[in-house]
């Protein structure tokens, strides 16, 4: 059994762990707040490009001539897989669960014979895919040092993406990402890049019953758009991860600093049982030595 200095000492040092876990906590939520607003202010500019580009993919689809980027290459053989995760951890399972879903469909890639490569923004997916997978990461990305994310935190991957394509290295480029439902729900996402992914359900243009024609026309538009796109897609899902990064971050630091106080108070029992049968042992010790006497 543990001496009662012991238990004073290991008490503290979890006392002072509960200290961190709480100020992580209270720093995490107050990062929420932001993060939170920065991907719910980016979702209408993605939902208002999604409808642009679903009314122009309408007005080329079946054309000689549209833009690579809109139908492929016409080859589903070669992937390129970017998974964005966060640069940090102590977030509960919020990395793991999207390395987990990009893990699943590269094995499942890889077992129909295709050819898998990887592109990692931020440093918890590179750590685990590289245990598995280090010879097919192409680029990974650090971003730690970014404190607020801009258009230029996607742009180093949204370029390489383009350059892989135009090289015909790539087919089908897929993203990988957690989207931001609550906070206690993040949700591991995929989403197609190229060819682009136009949904079915976007809000179409209200044009006011007036029609328009498109100078230049939809194909001159959409090489432009595309690659915009892709910077826009890529950094949507970052604000998204960054989101619930902080949320998984506040949920997890709550839990650790609920389980510090339960281990405190039980510590506390053992230390007081500890001293209370030592008290007793001491006593016994002291009335015998008497009645010896």
């Amino acid at each position: 059994m543990a001496s009662l200095k012991e238990m004073r000492n290991r008490i503290a040092s979890v006392q002072a762990t509960q200290k961190i876990t709480k100020a992580m906590q209270m720093v995490a939520a107050a990062k929420l707040r932001r993060s939170q607003e920065a991907a719910e202010s980016a979702r209408p500019y993605a939902r208002r490009m999604a409808a642009v580009m679903a009314n122009l993919a309408a007005a080329v689809d079946g054309k000689p001539g549209a833009p690579p980027l809109l139908v492929g290459t016409g080859r589903d053989d070669r992937h390129l897989i970017v998974v964005a995760t966060s640069d940090r951890g102590l977030a509960g399972g919020f990395n793991s669960a999207i390395v987990r879903a990009a893990r699943e469909r590269i094995s499942q890639l890889l077992a129909a014979g295709k050819e898998v490569r990887i592109i990692c923004i931020g440093k918890k997916g590179r750590d685990q895919l590289r245990r598995l997978y280090a010879d097919r990461i192409v680029e990974a990305y650090d971003l730690s040092g970014e404190k607020v994310l801009t258009i230029g935190s996607a742009e180093p991957a949204a370029q390489l993406i383009l350059a892989l394509f135009a090289e015909g290295q790539v087919d089908v480029v897929t993203l990988f990402y957690s989207r931001y439902k609550s906070v206690v729900s993040q949700i591991p996402t995929e989403r197609r890049l190229v060819p682009a992914q136009v949904e079915a359900g976007a809000e179409s243009v209200d044009l006011g019953g007036a029609a328009y024609e498109y100078e230049p026309d939809e194909e001159e538009i959409l090489k432009v758009l595309l690659p915009r796109n892709i910077t826009v897609q890529i950094l949507a899902a970052l604000l998204e991860n960054q989101a619930g990064f902080y949320a998984s971050q506040m949920a997890a630091m709550d839990n650790a600093t609920r389980n510090a106080g339960d281990m405190i108070n039980r510590l506390k029992i053992i230390m007081n049982r500890t001293r209370q049968a030592k008290i007793t042992t001491e006593l016994i010790e002291i009335i015998s030595g008497a009645s010896a006497l």
